[in-house]
């Protein structure tokens, strides 16, 4: 079946089977990468990607589902050269480990500071609750999303 949708800026036309899951869309297909797959069950969050505007487990998303969707990836974050504050602040904290989980809780995190632009840590802890670190760095990610919103605040961009 073929649907059309939006990622990352860039308008799409792609032909899917019933039972493809976007991500196998994003990643095999779009050759996107940074969105994993972890458990394939919804659990772990490291496939997390924004569809129109909320954060979704592309694993339990099917392909179909994108059909007149905007996707956004963490690809999408940074414009030209200049990386988004998020990822900027998980590198500048330190928060980046091994990787493997990151991109799905910047984009986790990016949905968060869209909705409350001076989270606490404890609003920060359940809004990622959804996504595991297998590295068990809590703490420098938490860090990392609070000096995103410090620095998105300053300078304005949220």
């Amino acid at each position: 079946m073929e649907i059309k949708f939006t990622i990352n800026g860039e308008e799409r036309t792609e032909q899917v089977k019933p039972n493809q899951r976007l991500l196998d869309l994003i990643r095999k297909d779009l050759g996107l990468v940074a969105a994993k797959e972890g458990c394939g069950k919804g659990e772990c969050g490291a496939c997390t990607v924004i569809m129109n505007g909320e954060p979704v487990t592309s694993c339990l998303v099917l392909a179909a589902q994108a059909d007149e969707a905007e996707i956004l990836t963490v690809e999408g974050l940074a414009e030209g050269d200049n990386l988004h504050p998020l990822q900027e602040a998980f590198i500048e904290a330190g928060a980046v480990q091994c990787g493997f989980c990151i991109p799905g809780c910047i984009m986790t995190a990016y949905c968060l500071l869209k909705e409350n632009s001076s989270p606490t840590r404890n609003e920060i802890r359940t809004a990622l609750a959804g996504n595991i670190c297998r590295c068990t760095g809590y703490q420098k990610i938490i860090d990392a999303v609070q000096l995103a919103a410090k620095n998105m605040a300053a300078g304005g961009e949220n």
